[in-house]
């Protein structure tokens, strides 16, 4: 199947991680232009170099989300790159595990603006662009919690429903524009935020890291974790032309691990 992404410019925010990795690879598979940012340097050049090696195209740009300020011109070097990005996807690093009371205001701030407000703001930097293609996607990753809260991921579950909200008003603002705006849910997928989870859960309840993660598995109908891949290839397909009449939507990637509706 075409997926139409041929030279389409994309941006992955978060493209250095396990998943933001998975997805830039399998945008580049499909013909895409691929601009990878992430805070770790060396992650930055891990992606691009799989990309290059796979024979795609992709630059990359040391980038720290946090830095609100500093997103026009991190845009701008990722225009003058491959053009004005058509594709926005947007990873970010989750918070510590923690209850959700008792978090100080200014760990309420710092997580904000790193998880909510520096994709916000780099979705309006790049919606004239797309306006003007007359063509857009926007996939952004969020967690399982903004569906079934977890326990102990108090801020996460918290925060990040508010990409959930805003996606979806966004999405019958420019669907006249040819943009779609969803939200993609991971369950269990076996990367190293995933192993750090369950080590801080084996720590807290004094057992072993494999008890942890076969205790996860059981709870999953397909009994394994996902693979990175998995969850990228519903990414390239919500990125592509063939998913023009998806919009305002949260599709989970979780093996039926979430039990609600």
């Amino acid at each position: 199947m075409d997926l139409g992404l041929k030279g389409r410019p994309a941006l992955v925010l978060g493209g250095g991680g396990g998943l933001g990795k998975a997805a830039a690879l399998a945008l580049a598979r499909e013909g895409a232009s691929i601009v990878i940012a992430d805070i770790d340097p060396a992650a930055v050049a891990a992606s691009v170099r799989a990309i290059a090696d796979a024979g795609g195209k992709a630059h990359g740009i040391v980038w720290d989300l946090a830095d609100i300020a500093s997103i026009d011109a991190r845009v701008a070097e990722a225009e003058t790159r491959f053009g004005p990005p058509l594709v926005l996807v947007s990873f970010t690093g989750g918070p510590p595990p923690t209850p959700v009371s008792g978090q100080s205001p200014e760990a309420w701030r710092r997580f904000f603006d790193m998880m909510i407000v520096s994709i916000i703001a780099t979705a309006d930097r790049l919606l004239p662009g797309m306006r003007a293609a007359r063509w857009g996607r926007l996939v952004t990753s969020t967690s399982s919690g903004v569906v079934a809260p977890i326990p102990n991921l108090g801020l996460s579950n918290a925060l990040r429903l508010s990409l959930v909200g805003w996606s979806k008003t966004l999405a019958r603002e420019v669907a006249a524009d040819g943009i779609t705006s969803n939200i993609i849910v991971p369950g269990r997928i076996a990367t190293d935020r995933i192993r750090f989870l369950d080590e801080q859960k084996a720590k807290r309840e004094g057992r072993t890291v494999e008890a942890v993660a076969a205790e996860s598995v059981a709870s999953i109908p397909v009994g394994r974790y996902g693979r990175p891949e998995e969850y990228a290839d519903t990414i390239a397909f919500l990125a592509s032309d063939r998913a023009s009449y998806i919009t305002g939507t949260t599709i989970r990637v979780d093996g039926g691990l979430v039990p609600s509706l």
